[in-house]
């Protein structure tokens, strides 16, 4: 059925994009080129799948036909003279030719060509808002209507600013590698950002049905497993470890965030026998290692916050008093309104309702489209007694939240309410 394909498709999209894109954009040079060449093999996948079957391996498939597509496309261009010999290029056969391979590991390598697209898409001649948002769209395989919300900006403005960035890269020739050891450090910030921004997407989507994109949560863990391996293991490498335990310390927490029905389950509700102990213990030990290189950034405290989570026997034990100082902690590195607003949370849950709060409405003139902030202060006010207003925050939530999963928790809030 056509519906089912859809689905293989959507899937396919969502775990092989960034290895095929990284490979079209290191074979093409160009990033709109690759792009859209990948966009005509998924159509034309859509239509040769559903007459010849899912090939063995699809990312083989769709690798070859985009390439063929961007070679068609150079050829009805009417600069062809002036690309005559990038086309040649082109046209050589693969070594080896990924339509013959079968069941080959065609894809081994491509963990270094993400990497080298990432730090292409990071280069400093850029701006950080734009490397993280070019990387997110090539990489991450995230829409440009996804990278907008993430950006809290217009689709519009968003779509412009990547193509202003794709453009600078190829007018410059940003070349496509991984940078030497004494040029990490000035990309490394902006490209542990987009892995974060990355992984939150998947953690918590910010639209469609399902609370989890789990391929982009593994995406993200994975790459940073690459990266810390490119690092030396000294300070510089102390934010990536503190990244990659947050990533699994939160990922630990997977499956008890949804219940049977796919509906979502707060934190101080989950089955904590259900979290993952492995991933737990691993997320710790990397923390420590991160603590011992000396050198604490943004990352390493919200792990740290994590693992006080993580570690706390239940919702009633957890040390909410340190969470809240870490927090402070973290407004004075990176103050944030995410940051204000877990802060006004965690004291809301070590002193009282009403503290939290007093935190809370401050924040609310910058804060009104921002539906967390909405529902922070639902929460509160459903534990300070005043339903009214926590029924009214509720509803502003609501009205914000692009998600369906968080949806539904907040029309099962607003009935338990009345």
């Amino acid at each position: 059925m056509l519906s089912d394909l859809r689905t293989v498709i959507e899937e396919v999209f969502r775990l092989e994009h960034g290895r095929v894109i990284a490979a079209l954009i290191r074979q093409l040079g160009d990033f709109t080129l690759a792009e859209d060449a990948l966009q005509d093999a998924f159509l034309q996948a859509l239509e040769s799948w559903q007459t010849d079957g899912v090939p063995h391996n699809p990312a083989a498939w769709l690798t070859t036909v985009a390439k063929r597509r961007a070679v068609d496309k150079v050829r009805r261009q009417a600069a062809f003279a002036r690309r005559q010999a990038d086309l040649h290029a082109l046209s050589q056969p693969e070594q080896p030719d990924p339509a013959d391979e079968g069941d080959s590991e065609m894809l081994d390598t491509f963990p270094d060509e993400r990497l080298k697209l990432m730090f292409t898409c990071c280069h400093p001649s850029l701006s950080l808002e734009a490397q993280i948002a070019l990387t997110l769209r090539t990489l991450g395989g995230l829409s440009t209507a996804e990278i907008a919300r993430a950006f809290l900006v217009p689709i519009p403005t968003m779509a412009q600013r990547l193509n202003r960035a794709k453009q600078k890269i190829q007018a410059a020739g940003i070349p496509y590698r991984v940078p030497p050891v004494a040029d990490l450090p000035e990309r490394l910030d902006a490209l542990l950002h987009v892995l974060y921004l990355i992984f939150n997407e998947g953690y918590c989507a910010t639209s469609g049905e399902a609370l989890v994109r789990q391929a982009l949560c593994q995406e993200a863990i994975r790459l940073c497993r690459v990266l810390i391996s490119l690092l030396p293991p000294t300070a510089l490498s102390a934010e990536a470890h503190g990244l990659l335990a947050l990533m699994l310390l939160h990922d630990s927490r997977r499956a008890a965030r949804t219940d049977a029905n796919g509906d979502l389950v707060l934190l101080a509700d989950q089955d904590r026998s259900a979290w993952n102990a492995e991933l737990i213990a691993e997320g710790i030990s990397i923390l420590d290692e991160a603590f011992a290189m000396r050198k604490v950034g943004v990352y390493q405290v919200q792990a740290a916050i994590s693992a006080l989570h993580a570690e706390a026997p239940s919702a009633d034990q957890t040390d909410w008093r340190q969470i809240a100082a870490l927090y402070s902690v973290l407004m004075n590195l990176a103050p944030s309104m995410v940051v204000a607003v877990n802060h006004a949370v965690a004291v809301g849950m070590a002193d009282s309702p009403q503290a939290g709060l007093a935190l809370l409405y401050p924040l609310g003139a910058a804060a009104t489209n921002y539906y967390p902030y909405h529902a922070a202060c639902a929460d509160l006010l459903r534990r300070s007694g005043q339903r009214e207003a926590s029924a009214d925050a509720y509803g502003r939530a609501l009205a914000l939240c692009q998600n369906e999963a968080e949806r539904a928790y907040f029309q099962r809030c607003l009935q338990a309410l009345g």
